[in-house]
């Protein structure tokens, strides 16, 4: 996808258990997974397809633990993330 804009994706709780991978503003989760590091997992992969972006992980409570800058999955020499 070659949008100007650059894709992101939330970690956040399920209403029904477990944790989500959603796109800001979507109707619907991507995915749902049962522990918060396999929806980050999921999420990392889902923005690596789609030529990289922003995933950001929320925690119980709704606040933003920590955010990561995913590089696309065809590059071969990433920048580091310096956090």
């Amino acid at each position: 996808m070659s949008s100007k804009t650059p894709q992101r994706r939330h970690i956040t709780p399920h209403p029904d258990g477990g944790w989500q991978v959603r796109a800001p503003g979507a109707g619907r989760a991507s995915v749902r997974t049962s522990t918060q590091a396999e929806a980050a997992g999921r999420g990392r992969t889902i923005l690596q397809n789609l030529g990289g972006g922003e995933l950001t992980v929320h925690g119980r409570d709704g606040r933003i633990r920590d955010s990561d800058t995913v590089p696309p999955g065809n590059d071969p020499f990433p920048p580091r993330d310096t956090k």
